[in-house]
């Protein structure tokens, strides 16, 4: 029995069929994504969505859909399924649907009369090309297939509309055409694997409508270019590949290529499995080599913070420290620019957060835990220096080491952490002064440091850093905890904020803490308390003001939202780092319990991976990005840690 599976009732149902999605991804950032039934439900979605860096920094879909029709006796049968305006579904192709698997790969069945078709979809690894194979099961008369392919050429963030500029033009090639419809896009390479024939009928599919697209306030109307279709006959048994690509290929090689592929393909057979597959796809390669960690799908790009927190999760829990050295030879080059003051040859946004040292401190923190202390410092011990010097010497804008040996960071009119939502060009959630995890990850980052210093035999450099750490802990304590047992999120002056967020978990987690043992479980009741739920940490709790949490609306209500109490899984994992330290195999059942909550998420919003965050309450539903690095790391980091635990 398959682990990812549905069954007929399910996919014929819309109501149950569209709400899923499906990504596949290669190594260029480039993507594949639909619904399980290949309805386009969002302006993100496509068969073929590449990065065109000769226009902008963006996604860019290509080909939006592949429509098959059937054809026996003279009668037509269209799978294809596109939404249009005033809810109307057409040509209602998922009715033939008997059933979907994604094991391998997205695998569909179809059954027309006595026609038994199944597709198995595929995107190459390292270039940008979809491959779709189409087996003939059973039929028992000839049989003929039309493909008919829907154009947009635009942006991930805007729509095409009909007119009169989209060039029609296109040449034959090995058995398929070559088309562009906008000058400075790429041709787009649409072959099979066997001779057919190309019938030019260039029309205009009008008003086809993305719902996803109207749930988020946004517009969500488009026309499709349709340039002709393709036809061809095909046998009982055999079986026909397509592929749409940027590149040319040699058609008679598509079917070994496809095979190829499939053989390098790891099976989503159980929830481990299936997360490594997710981890796999924001790894992404740029042509100079550079490796990076992209930070969701189907709209992030590669971001600091999010690189060094979601970096030990995808790489070392699943034993893959060579990608861990890769991205992190990346990001070096530009955290030595950042503190150089040098502009940026990586494309890594958001690295003058004042969080993302301290982050790329811990990341290097699980390396060593890893490899042990003298391989990490071998690779990073002197990046490590270099970066606390570099906060302690007050050379970073906007991190400033106070006399009290705490780090003050100005937030009141930029979002600074994280929590990172703005409405009217200022902060929902304006966090300054002393903020709580900058500073439990300063003293976890002395402290290490420290550490490192004293495996070196640097004594003069750990008896410094840990005077810095003593005086640190000292004034931690005096600045965030209350009498109520919790931390406050932070301080600016005599402004304290009593809010209770997931924030001070990471006190409670890091391996060096400035909270004692009980402190440390005070901070995880009251988190137990007020902000867990079976899909991760609340970002506020219900008790606090502002508390809300349904991430539903226009773009402002969700704004308003994102951080005032919707649920995160990646602050989970510290969590459930914190259970293990502190209550050690006694909490095992306990954090097994809580990881189901995760494995239902498999067969929820994008099957396979674990969507940006949920509703902080009840169904608390998937919602935002599809997938999202910092979620999947963190579920994978805490599944290595119960191993550890268990054994």
């Amino acid at each position: 029995m398959s682990y990812l599976r549905f069954e007929k009732a399910l996919m014929t149902n819309l109501e149950e069929s569209l709400p899923r999605e499906l990504l596949r991804t290669n190594r260029s950032g480039a993507y594949s994504c639909s619904t399980i039934v290949d309805c386009n439900t969002r302006k993100y979605h496509g068969l073929l969505v590449v990065p065109v860096p000769e226009l902008d920094d963006e996604n860019h879909v290509l080909l939006s859909s592949l429509d098959v029709t059937v054809m026996q006796h003279g009668a037509e049968f269209n799978l294809g399924l596109h939404k249009y305006q005033g809810n109307n579904f057409s040509p209602k192709g998922h009715k033939y649907i008997r059933g979907f698997e994604c094991d391998t790969v997205p695998t569909t069945l179809y059954r027309v009369g006595g026609v038994v078709l199944k597709k198995e979809v595929m995107f190459q690894h390292y270039e940008d090309r979809i491959l779709i194979r189409y087996t003939l099961e059973d039929a028992h008369s000839p049989t003929t297939l039309r493909f008919r392919p829907f154009l947009a050429f635009r942006s991930v963030r805007q729509f095409t509309h009909e007119n009169s500029t989209a060039s029609r033009a296109y040449k034959e090639i090995d058995n398929g055409i070559s088309t562009c419809m906008y000058a400075g896009y790429p041709d787009l390479y649409m072959q099979f694997s066997k001779e057919n024939q190309f019938v030019f009928m260039p029309d205009w599919y009008r008003g086809i409508e993305y719902p996803k697209e109207q749930e988020r306030g946004y517009a969500s109307n488009e026309d499709l270019y349709v340039p002709g279709y393709f036809e061809m006959n095909i046998k009982k048994g055999e079986s026909i590949v397509f592929a749409a690509s940027t590149s040319q290929i040699k058609a008679s090689t598509l079917k070994k290529l496809f095979d190829h592929e499939m053989e390098l393909r790891s099976p989503r057979d159980n929830f481990m499995h299936t997360l490594i597959n997710a981890a796999h796809q924001f790894h992404n390669r740029e042509a100079n080599d550079d490796r990076y960690i992209l930070a969701g799908y189907p709209w992030f790009k590669c971001r600091a913070r999010d690189t060094f927190i979601s970096l030990p999760g995808l790489t070392l829990s699943i034993k893959e420290q060579d990608y861990f050295e890769l991205v992190m030879k990346t990001a070096e080059r530009g955290l030595r620019e950042f503190m150089e003051g040098k502009p940026l040859s990586v494309k890594i946004y958001e690295m003058e957060k004042p969080d993302v040292l301290l982050w790329a401190v811990w990341a290097i923190q699980q390396y060593a835990k890893e490899v042990g202390k003298p391989q990490c410092l071998k690779m990073y011990g002197k990046l490590l220096q270099d970066m606390v010097a570099f906060i302690e010497n007050g050379n970073h804008p906007n991190l400033t080491l106070e006399e009290n040996g705490l780090l003050h960071t100005e937030g009141k009119n930029e979002a600074v952490t994280w929590m990172n939502s703005t409405a009217n060009g200022r902060p929902v959630v304006p966090r300054t002064g002393y903020i709580v995890e900058f500073n439990a990850l300063w003293y976890n980052a002395l402290r290490f440091s420290a550490s490192m210093a004293a495996e070196k035999q640097d004594t003069k450099l750990a008896e410094h850093l840990e005077k810095l750490a003593e005086s640190c802990k000292t004034s931690f304590l005096n600045t965030f905890l209350n009498e109520y047992g919790y931390l406050f999120d932070y301080v600016d002056g005599n402004m304290m904020d009593w809010s209770v967020r997931p924030n001070m978990i990471f006190a409670a987690a890091l391996d060096y803490s400035p909270l004692s043992t009980e402190q440390k479980k005070s901070v995880l009741d009251i988190c137990t308390r007020e902000l867990l739920t079976p899909k991760g940490l609340r970002s506020l709790s219900p008790k606090s003001g502002g508390y809300n949490p349904m991430y539903v609306g226009p773009q402002t209500q969700r704004d308003y939202a994102y951080h005032q109490g919707t649920a995160w899984p990646w602050l989970c994992g510290f969590y459930m780092e914190a259970c293990l330290k502190l209550y050690k195999r006694t909490r095992l059942s306990f954090i097994n319990r809580q990881m189901v909550g995760y494995e239902d998420e498999m067969y929820q919003l994008c099957i396979g991976t674990i969507p940006e965050l949920f509703d902080g309450n009840p169904p608390f539903k998937g919602r935002g990005a599809m997938s999202f690095a910092m979620n999947v790391a963190e579920i994978l980091r805490t599944q290595n840690l119960l191993e550890k635990y268990q054994y």
